[in-house]
């Protein structure tokens, strides 16, 4: 009791000095800023850093195969962000911007051929296909694009079936077979692989993915879909998604997690504690989907069990940890991708001042000239105009201020009572203030998802 009340005063000395003073449009700026340093727009794909002059393949100034999808994932975000707001202007931008990625990242990863396993610029990681079909399927659950669906299933199967043409048994690391359950991390040798066995890696990478992609094509796929009778179907079924879920979820987290801390794998022993923000993350993400699924309560439990253990275990002074192995800079836009989901979604709004302590930070502390950042929210050091910063690093900055709108901070009640202590307590505010309606919260169709005040309480539209 006595740890956890010095713990509760550390914090409450360390954010009492937090100022915002980041703006809405720096916000979208901050995005603009980064396509502008790291986006090829002659192929709409993007560079690995900002001394690149062209991104040509993997040897060559792309950036990581795996990482693009999360550069796509922001291009997602900020439509959606754009929509969200009633931005007009701003929707029509980006649903272009991403249209021309998206064509881009096709091209360049060989028409998404998931059977195509090239190491420049093909895919011969299971994990690295994985966050494609994540993206890709949230794509289609926001355009509704038949393309989209099409290749996040493709993906989503090839993963776990693995591949007549290369010749991997999967992914799945089936109990049925003696492999122990879970998903295995990649196949080796990657043009005449063996067969798996019990002891090869199965990584929180490829696990909680996983998780995320079963149960956003759960969320999209059509009803009445018959069960498929081909030994490595293409696609699956709504009820077989969900299925799988749960199961690689039970089995990752049983294996996996103590706590709230995420192992970053398994071989043949013990789970390999080493924390690594993007596993937090996904853990936390794929928790939030099950329990926005199920209403079990169980996965809430655990969503917060993560969160809670990045900011007490994994922070200094409360600032997000940077990793500079390679591509390892991409954690932060990762963290961003799925804590939005235990904030808003789940109405878990005492991170938020955690979330934008180290958006104002990295803020403050970023390349005014390009307007970049190098993801170390820790560090106290102005970026220089003239350093090298990866896209990696520099992602985190622009995600997370996306994903976190100004509006939407945990002093909201304060701010109505300031912008109108005597409306009727029926009126639904804005988080920072604005009225939107008068009358009943339930006679407002329009509301988007998100968190609002009504009554002058916190109420959570999903």
């Amino acid at each position: 009791m006595r740890r956890t009340l010095l713990t509760l005063a550390l914090l409450a000395s360390v954010l009492t000095a937090f100022a915002q003073t980041y703006t809405n449009e720096d916000e979208w700026q901050a995005y603009e800023d980064f396509n502008n340093v790291f986006l090829d727009t002659q192929k709409n794909i993007y560079r690995d850093h900002s001394e690149r002059q062209n991104a040509v393949d993997r040897w060559n100034g792309a950036a990581a195969i795996w990482c693009q999808a999360i550069f796509f994932d922001m291009a997602l975000n900020a439509y959606r962000r754009a929509d969200k707001e009633g931005d007009t202007a701003r929707k029509a931008k980006y649903r272009l911007l991403f249209q021309r990625i998206y064509a881009g990242e096709k091209a360049q990863y060989v028409d998404f051929d998931f059977d195509n396993c090239n190491t420049n610029t093909g895919w011969f990681v299971y994990d690295d296909i994985m966050w494609w079909t994540c993206a890709l399927a949230r794509a289609y659950e926001t355009f509704r694009t038949s393309a989209y669906l099409t290749y996040a299933e493709k993906s989503f199967c090839r993963v776990w079936y693995g591949s007549d043409k290369v010749g991997d048994d999967g992914s799945y690391a089936d109990p049925a077979r003696g492999l122990g359950g879970g998903m295995f991390w990649e196949w080796q040798p990657i043009d005449k692989p063996k067969a798996h066995q019990n002891g090869d890696f199965r990584s929180a990478c490829i696990n909680f993915p996983t998780v995320i992609a079963a149960c956003t094509l759960y969320n999209n796929v059509p009803d009445g879909r018959s069960a498929p009778t081909a030994a490595r179907p293409a696609r699956q079924t709504r009820e077989w998604y969900l299925e799988k879920a749960k199961e690689i979820y039970n089995w990752a987290t049983s294996t996996l997690v103590q706590n709230g801390r995420v192992a970053d794998g398994i071989h043949g022993g013990g789970p390999e504690f080493t924390d690594h923000l993007y596993n937090q993350a996904t853990f936390i993400g794929a928790s939030c989907m099950l329990y926005q699924i199920t209403g079990e309560t169980k996965y809430k439990t655990q969503a917060i069990a993560g969160a809670d253990y990045v900011f007490r275990n994994m922070t200094s002074s409360l600032y997000l940890p940077l990793e500079r192995g390679v591509e390892q800079g991409i954690y932060g836009a990762i963290f961003a991708q799925y804590l939005p989901m235990l904030i808003y979604d789940m109405g878990q709004t005492r991170y938020l001042t955690y979330v934008k302590r180290n958006i104002q930070r990295a803020w403050d502390t970023r390349d005014t000239v390009r307007g970049i950042h190098d993801g170390d929210f820790q560090s106290r050091t102005v970026v220089a105009s003239d350093a090298k910063v990866e896209s990696y690093n520099a992602s985190a900055l622009p995600a997370l201020m996306l994903m976190f709108p100004v509006e939407e901070g945990p002093d909201a009640v304060e701010k109505v009572n300031a912008a109108g202590a005597e409306a009727p307590a029926s009126d639904v505010y804005m988080l920072d203030g604005r009225r939107l309606y008068s009358g009943r919260a339930d006679a407002s169709p329009s509301l988007r998802r998100g968190v609002y005040l009504y009554g002058k309480k916190k109420m959570l539209v999903r």
